[in-house]
């Protein structure tokens, strides 16, 4: 299982690369299924817009849900489209599997547990206009092919991907097909989309910040919990108006919440410092360009939180599980196809 999760998250670092800035829309479609993991199901798709999972789809219930309460408003417009859904991510079910068994074949590999993922969709910019595609699959936790888009060509990282790369560059219908579908049509159910959910995405929601320390010896992490949205979200360490950097231990990365919030955490080592100058330093927290006060947290031992008695005996073990588990969920992919056929019809991977 650990296995499984390391892979997870390496192929999220490749797909977070697709993530949005603060300029831009993006919609996206996450594929998944998993092979000898008996804990979860065969198939899963998520759709995402910008950081929001709109809706998923998973084997085991064999239902697509949506996720969020401006899509049931959309829904009422358009009940057909949870539907198509469904049966997309049926069709998707089927295929995948069939990928699974021949990159197994392909690899010789017969056993233990194997991930194939996918993630396409596009990007818009919201100033310019201007729309970026992507689809690309990932096995194992590693890149397997991508499409170049521009060149209208896929793009084999790994040598074991050749065969299926030359197969599929010999399908020039469907990489047109799927050109004007990323850089068009997908632009235009962004749109559809932010005439519903504009609101949702556009909202501010600042965090609850908190100084922590595992032991008197430990640095103390500031930590901000339950913020929205992440683009722009700043987090650091100040003295004297200005920041801090030789001191700082750990400046995490934004993680998700399971609530569509994020949190973030930035420590300080306060070994170096007398405890009579600990007032001197602040944790701040804002939203940047978004003309939103500031949040400061003191460093005051008075206020911060702790899970050591003072004979350092820990009262409580932290509790880590529920950003793997987001991580998994995002992972094994997203409720598919508003707009999807099946791009590589009849060219499966590793075959």
């Amino acid at each position: 299982m650990i296995q499984l999760i390391k892979m997870i998250e390496i192929f999220l670092v490749l797909l977070l690369s697709e993530a949005t800035s603060s300029v831009t829309f993006s919609l996206s479609y996450f594929l998944t299924a998993t092979s000898g993991l008996p804990n979860m199901p065969q198939f899963v798709g998520v759709v995402m817009l910008n950081d929001e999972v709109v809706g998923y789809y998973d084997s085991n219930k064999d239902m697509a849900h949506a996720k969020q309460a401006w899509v049931q408003d959309y829904l009422s417009k358009d009940p057909e489209h949870l539907i198509w859904h469904a049966i997309q991510c049926r069709h998707h079910r089927r295929d995948f599997n069939a990928d699974i068994y021949n990159l197994k074949n392909h690899f010789n590999q017969t056993r233990d547990t194997h991930v194939l993922q996918r993630v396409s969709g596009c990007e818009m910019d919201n100033d310019t206009g201007a729309v970026r595609g992507f689809n690309r699959y990932g096995y194992n936790g590693e890149d397997f092919i991508l499409l170049d888009l521009d060149a209208e060509t896929w793009i084999a990282p790994q040598q074991a991907a050749h065969l299926t790369k030359h197969r599929w560059d010999a399908e020039t219908a469907t990489i047109q097909y799927m050109k004007h579908f990323y850089l068009n049509d997908c632009r235009d159910r962004i749109n559809s989309y932010m005439r519903f959910a504009g609101e949702f995405l556009n909202r501010i929601v600042h965090p609850k910040v908190a100084l922590l320390q595992k032991t008197p010896q430990s640095p103390v992490c500031c930590h901000a919990t339950g913020f929205y949205p992440d683009h722009g979200a700043k987090m650091f360490w100040r003295r004297d108006g200005k920041k801090v950097q030789e001191l700082l231990r750990d400046s995490g990365e934004i993680l998700p919440n399971h609530d569509g919030t994020f949190q973030k955490t930035v420590c300080l080592n306060v070994s170096a410092i007398p405890e009579d100058r600990w007032n001197q330093y602040q944790c701040v927290f804002d939203f940047e360009a978004r003309n939103q006060d500031e949040m400061v947290a003191i460093l005051d031992k008075a206020v911060i939180e702790t899970n050591y008695l003072s004979q350092g005996v820990p009262l409580l073990a932290p509790v880590v599980g529920g950003t793997v588990v987001v991580l998994l969920l995002v992972a094994v992919a997203i409720a598919l196809y508003s707009f999807w056929k099946r791009e590589c019809k009849g060219s499966r991977l590793g075959g």
